[in-house]
Order: structure tokens, then C-alpha cells, then sequence
């Protein structure tokens, strides 16, 4: 069956090629996507391919068109993602810690997850925050808040 993006490598490339996927360095997106365009110059169908490479249909032919469409190197490459920005800044952050370790109100034992996002949002360092993500924050930074009575006394630290 005629593929509309057939591979042809040059001889350079398959060397290419073949000399990424001996050494084994590289990361294993990077060593599938050789595999991928190695095995279709060989002529190997895509479900061959897939199923060889434990990998479905639709990469093998995403694989097949960038390569055909762009160039080896922005096939063999990882495009940069987006991502989403962080919800907490390293300046909320540092705001953050230092409210924790801050003294609890009157009224109050000890700080809640709610009391602090309530506080940042107060202080208009931030527009809006979940306790959830507070939590998580606090969590990457026990050892430094572990001298203070904080958020969760009970955790051995």
C-alpha cells in the first residue's frame, strides 16, 4: 500500500541514525523516533512498526509526516512545551513561608491552609490560590518550616 509520507533516508542519515540508537544516550523518545524511521526506510509497515516498538499507529505516522514535512532534526527533537505558569511565584512564596512562620492570630492554635491562602489573597500577592496548592508548596519546604508549630504539628520531621 502506497504511503503519502514515505521515508527515505539518506545514507548519512541512517548512519545518523543507527549510531544514536547504538550508544544509547540518548533519551528514549529521542531512540524511538530512530527506531520509528529506521524500520519505515527498511519498507516495514506502520502496524509492524507499532507493534514492534510497543507504540500505536498514529505515532508511527506522526513520526513518518514530521520527517517528511520538517527535517530529521526537528523529528529527532523535543519542540518546547507550554506548560502552565506556576500558581504560587517565588515572591508568594517567600511571602507564604514567612506568614507560616509568623505568630498564629488571636483565636487561633496554628496556621490552617485556608487561614494562609486567605492572608496571601488579603495581602494581594496573589489574586486567588486553592488550599490544595498551599498544601503542596508547603509540603516541597517541611525542612524549612520544621523548627516553627505550622500547619500540621503532628508530622514527624
Amino acid at each position: 500500500m502506497n504511503k503519502k509520507h514515505s521515508i527515505f533516508l539518506s545514507d548519512e542519515q541512517r548512519l545518523q541514525l543507527v549510531d544514536l540508537v547504538k550508544k544509547g544516550k540518548a533519551g528514549a523518545r529521542e531512540i524511538r523516533r530512530a527506531h520509528t524511521l529506521l524500520m519505515a526506510n527498511s519498507g516495514s509497515t506502520d502496524e509492524a512498526i507499532a507493534k514492534s516498538l510497543h507504540i500505536s499507529i498514529p505515532t508511527v505516522e506522526r513520526t513518518r509526516k514530521q520527517f517528511c514535512t520538517d527535517s530529521l532534526s526537528a523529528t529527532m527533537n523535543e519542540r518546547p512545551r507550554s506548560g502552565k505558569p506556576p500558581k504560587i511565584t517565588s515572591k508568594a512564596e517567600t511571602y507564604l513561608i514567612a506568614t507560616t512562620c509568623s505568630d498564629v492570630p488571636d483565636g487561633s492554635a496554628r496556621w490552617t491552609l485556608k487561614m494562609l491562602a486567605d492572608k496571601l489573597v488579603s495581602l494581594e500577592v496573589i489574586d486567588s490560590v486553592s488550599t490544595n496548592t498551599i498544601g503542596r508548596t508547603l509540603k516541597k519546604r517541611v525542612k524549612t518550616l520544621a523548627k516553627r508549630t505550622m500547619v500540621h504539628p503532628t508530622n514527624k520531621f
